[in-house]
């Protein structure tokens, strides 16, 4: 496995996340990993401004993994309403499999339950999406059951290609944090 390091981005680092976003999600340059949504999505994943936003929002941070100065990994991690949010997961495709995304994750729900005392991660998966929602299920998400509807006409969410897109609300209850601590609980 690459020998990499975390940090949390910084505004300047805004453009470089957009296009690692992009080259995991959209176009021929995704299709070089297993996270590509090129085949039922066309258009855009993010923009400078919502990468920028996250970055300033209070309690909410893109988490980086770098390597001898390149960008390997990204991830939006914020407190919503109470849980954890976990978002804008992208690894270079090149680098798909190679232990960096379930590192990301691990990092990602050490923030929420350490840093912040979340007792829940949450995340969505647009539905269709059955092996990436494998991957997360395996690393111990459970499918909710809620369902929300894809932004049809938003093309800040991607131009569909598809009349089926929705999303799915997955989530792991973060072992060690106070609410889910069953000495608490059982007091």
């Amino acid at each position: 496995m690459i020998e990499f390091c975390f940090r949390s981005a910084k505004p300047a680092d805004a453009d470089a996340i957009v296009a690692l976003v992009e080259s995991a999600y959209r176009g021929d340059s995704s299709r070089a990993g297993w996270t590509t949504e090129a085949d039922f999505l066309d258009g855009r994943r993010t923009g400078a401004d919502e990468v920028l936003a996250q970055i300033e929002r209070p309690r909410s941070l893109m988490l980086l993994a770098e390597a001898k100065g390149d960008l390997l990994a990204c991830a939006h991690v914020a407190d919503e309403g109470g849980a954890g949010y976990f978002g804008m997961f992208s690894v270079q495709p090149t680098q798909q499999n190679a232990g960096i995304g379930k590192a990301m994750l691990a990092e990602a729900e050490r923030i929420a339950r350490d840093e912040w005392s979340l007792p829940t991660m949450r995340l969505t998966v647009i539905d269709i999406r059955d092996a990436l929602i494998a991957w997360y299920e395996r690393r111990g998400y459970r499918r909710t059951g809620i369902k929300k509807p894809f932004p049809y006409g938003d093309a800040r969410f991607g131009l569909p290609r598809r009349d089926d897109l929705r999303f799915e609300i997955l989530e792991k209850p973060l072992q060690g944090s106070p609410s889910s601590d069953p000495q608490e609980s059982a007091g």
